[in-house]
């Protein structure tokens, strides 16, 4: 049973009184230097910070349970909490203390939630904080996504089957959602899910939010007018925002639309599999991003894996960054890009930077980093004034700032400003005379000193006699008690000390308030002139967003051009035609990993032209096969990121979709076995993939019977071919399947070569014509430390079970299969005789000949260190 407000105390009932306005957040409510939290939200903080819970006195008869945290560490703590998924309300006094009868006055100035970080502190530097809304209507999906950070908005209208997918694409930290929709496939995940009223959906209010928040007539000009769905959810986002930040965050001036067509698609399983940013045990490392992240700035970084995770479809807005890569490293190799690095690393976050600006929280230090980091702008554009890049001279343009913005921040603050504005030192001498007036007073505080000092010592004749001030005392005359018969009659007591009297006179304590009243009006001014400065700010912003934007973007170029020469990659031909040619190419990740990696090349074409549309590709176990099948997804990706690709040559036609089905484990959460998330993956393929996809299918069928995955593995490749005639590349055991290229000529056999030699197995990780002789499974169980014996009662039921699978293959007329040939014993030659006989010399190029030279060193080694 709830007490009643009057039987709490004057500050309880205040308290109980914030808290009824936010009761699904903790609220840290302050108290002198120290947030406190009570009841419930002490219980849980504590356990979550790990911080002591108190008790102390009691309110309305129930123990008052407390936890808190100073003031001046608090940002740690908030930290914490945003990680762990909750939302902080921040009560702060707003009252005066000195003129307050009762408890001072407070209210909640800000909520902190895991979607709407702006602080440095509680930011990830390298990813970006999206905050996401959603609306279902009918089958259309809205969505709504802020980076408050970057004061970017986007909508977006799709197909409400592909919620996950997008969720996965765009990462968020926090859903919006309306309390009717279910959300069961949303539980258990990375994002935080904040239930709304239905009302804030409603169309009519969220158009008038958005026409408010931007200042126009209607919302015509953002190209959003058929988005109905996604603006119900960009209302109620914005209002969100409003609510959680106390104000309207005016660096959001803009909405912008994006279409499906824009980007190269990817479902949930694709980026997982590709590990793009994240490895599939959800490791940052060894991925994509973090082998191309050369960047210099935090923001070339969050732009860079943007890039990665969006895949133009674009032919132009590729070949741009392309031939800005190309400018960048110069016709002569002169690498234009390394003089600009070398300024972008003294670059500070001016993306997040500026969004502090906006929302008044930007701190002195952060200031003078856009102080200092817009001085380098003349430099960045003069090393940058050569190259020969149109996307590059759009760039710089961007970067031609109004000086009146520059010569305003070198005049207001000091060169190194303090940390905070509570302990003063931030406005420049010279700024405001009101403020060096007062400055004065203290300055001239130690030469009042010294003088009172000196006239003191002659008027008592005190020799030690000391004029000394402390925070807690003041100003004093400071007197040991051997010369205590000397104190003069208008000396007054002001502390006791073992060894010594401190002494207070009517001259210094008329000079004490004199200049202690100027230190706090010195703070106060300067509070006043620092919030003014924010302000003046203010009118740049939409400046500021321009010159991160464009800032970011030559740092991903620029990383970009160094992981080019670096890695030696190159540039990717972009043509209109269903092609993709890629020559010796290698997998950009694993290449990293391991030494001699082992090119490969490929050649998918039109169907019209007879060469082959789909790959069947067979081969042992660790052999390369998925190895091979992700790097040319990897390298198609690249290229439609503008990035050059690890190839000698690539060619590559515009893709609409990539999809992959590569590995699977048990979905529990959902209640799905293995086997029913590889075929709900196989039916996205199924579905979605055209004639422009690129479709990676990766042992189809495995997780049920072996008829029963044959015949689904059969099935799902004659549909490939004939209804979705994407570019296919089918990995598979199934050996009956290659004999569908004696039906389909736009298929082809090709196999990973791995040789065996004294019951040992040596990969060769070299694609081949043809299919494959075997799969080597009981060898590769040995290589993984099966028992011997095992390995030998294997291979005698092997034996049996191929006698038997040709004693009835002749019943089994399933696919028209061919009998298996009888399996004949011969003797073992060593692999290294069998890759000689393969090779022809003359057909060889110098790097094809090295990569040769490699492999039969490996197959050597492996064979005599076995």
């Amino acid at each position: 049973m709830k007490s009643q407000p009057e039987q709490h105390t004057p500050m309880m009932q205040q308290y109980l009184q914030i808290k009824a306005q936010h009761p699904d957040m903790l609220m840290f409510y302050r108290m002198g230097d120290f947030y406190e939290l009570f009841f419930d939200d002490a219980e849980k903080a504590a356990k979550l910070l790990g911080i002591t819970l108190t008790q102390r006195g009691a309110s309305a008869g129930r123990p008052i349970k407390m936890a808190g945290v100073p003031y001046h560490a608090a940002e740690q703590y908030l930290a914490k909490l945003v990680k762990a998924g909750e939302s902080v309300a921040i009560c702060e006094q707003v009252g005066d203390p000195a003129t307050s009868k009762g408890p001072v006055a407070r209210k909640v100035v800000r909520i902190i939630t895991p979607g709407t970080l702006t602080d440095a502190a509680l930011l990830d530097d390298k990813r970006d904080c999206i905050l996401l809304a959603l609306f279902v209507q009918d089958s259309t999906l809205g969505l709504a996504w802020l980076n408050l950070a970057a004061g970017q908005l986007k909508v977006l209208e799709t197909s409400a089957k592909n919620l996950l997918s997008e969720l996965e694409r765009l990462q968020p930290s926090e859903i919006l959602l309306p309390e009717s929709l279910p959300s069961d496939d949303l539980q258990g995940r990375q994002w935080v899910l904040k239930r709304l009223p239905l009302w804030q959906f409603e169309y009519d209010s969220a158009v008038n939010g958005l026409i408010r928040q931007f200042e126009t007539h209607d919302l015509s000009g953002f190209g959003c007018d058929d988005l109905p769905v996604a603006l119900c959810a960009a209302g109620a986002l914005l209002e969100y925002v409003r609510l959680t930040q106390g104000s309207a965050a005016p660096h959001i001036t803009s909405m912008q639309a994006e279409r499906e067509s824009v980007y190269v698609r990817m479902d949930a399983a694709t980026r997982r599999n590709l590990e793009i940013s994240e490895t599939i045990r959800g490791e940052r490392s060894p991925t994509l991003l973090s082998l191309l992240d050369t960047c210099a700035t935090n923001m070339g970084s969050r732009l860079l894996q943007f890039w990665l995770h969006h895949p133009l479809r674009d032919k132009t807005a590729i070949q741009q960054r392309l031939d800005s890569i190309a400018a960048l490293l110069g016709e002569n190799g002169q690498n234009d890009y390394l003089a600009v690095r070398s300024l972008l690393r003294q670059f500070a976050d001016v993306e997040r930077i500026t969004a502090r600006i906006a929302l008044k929280s930007a701190r002195p230090r952060d200031l003078s980093g856009l102080r200092d980091s817009l001085g380098l702008l003349p430099g960045i554009i003069q090393a940058l004034r050569a190259c020969a890049s149109e996307r590059i001279g759009q760039l710089l343009q961007a970067l031609q700032i109004d000086k009146a913005l520059v010569e305003l921040l070198n005049k207001a603050l000091l060169p190194e400003p303090g940390v905070v504005l509570r302990e003063g030192n931030v406005i420049a001498d010279g700024y405001d005379a009101e403020l060096d007036e007062l400055r004065a007073l203290q300055n001239n505080c130690g030469e009042f000193l010294l003088q009172l000092e000196m006239r003191e010592k002659e008027r008592t004749g005190i020799p030690n006699l000391k004029v000394e001030y402390n925070r807690v005392h003041g100003f004093y005359i400071e007197v040991t008690h051997a010369h205590s018969e000397k104190i003069p009659d208008d000396y007054r007591r002001r502390q006791t000390l073992k060894s010594a009297e401190r002494y207070i006179t009517p001259e210094l304590k008329a000079f004490e308030d004199k200049a202690l009243s100027a230190q706090d009006r010195a703070l106060a001014r300067e509070k006043y002139l620092y919030d003014a400065l924010l302000d003046a700010l203010g009118q740049y912003i939409q400046t500021l967003q321009q010159v991160a934007a464009g800032i970011a973007e030559i740092d991903g170029l620029c990383a970009f051009a160094d992981r080019a020469q670096a890695l030696d990659y190159t540039a990717p031909e972009l043509i209109d035609d269903d092609e993709m040619m890629i020559e010796t190419g290698r997998h950009p990740v694993v290449e990293q990993q391991v030494e001699n990696f082992v090119a490969n090349d490929v050649q998918l074409d039109a169907e019209h032209t007879g060469k082959p549309r789909m790959l069947i590709i067979t081969g042992p176990n660790m052999g390369g096969k998925s190895t091979y099948m992700r790097q040319i997804a990897l390298i198609a990706l690249l290229a439609h990121c503008g990035s050059y690709v690890p190839a000698k040559r690539v060619r590559v036609g515009m893709l609409d979709q990539i999809f992959t089905r590569i590995g699977a484990a048990d979905d529990l959460a959902s209640g799905r076995s293995t086997f029913m998330v590889e075929m709900t993956e196989t039916a996205n393929i199924l579905h979605n993939a055209t004639a422009q996809s690129l479709v990676l299918m990766d042992e189809v069928g495995r997780g049920t019977s072996t008829f029963d995955g044959l015949a689904l593995a059969f099935a799902i490749t004659r549909h490939l071919l004939t209804k979705n005639r994407s570019f296919t590349l089918f990995a598979t055991h199934y050996f009956e399947l290659t004999k569908l290229a004696e039906e389909f000529r736009q298929l082809q056999n090709v196999h990973l070569d791995a040789v065996e030699y004294k019951h040992r197995i040596v990969f060769l990780h070299k694609v081949a014509e043809g299919p494959a002789s075997q799969s080597y499974g009981l060898q590769v169980a040995a290589l993984a430390g099966v028992p011997e014996p095992v390995i030998r009662l294997a291979k005698k039921h092997l034996v049996q079970l191929e006698r038997e699978s040709i004693q009835s293959a002749p019943q089994m007329d399933l696919f028209a299969f061919p009998q298996a040939e009888p399996i004949e014993e011969k003797p073992e030659q060593h692999p290294v005789i069998a890759l000689l006989q393969n090779l022809s010399p003359d057909d060889l190029s110098p790097r094809q000949a090295l990569e040769q030279l490699y492999i039969l060193r490996q197959a050597l080694d492996v064979t005599e260190n076995p």
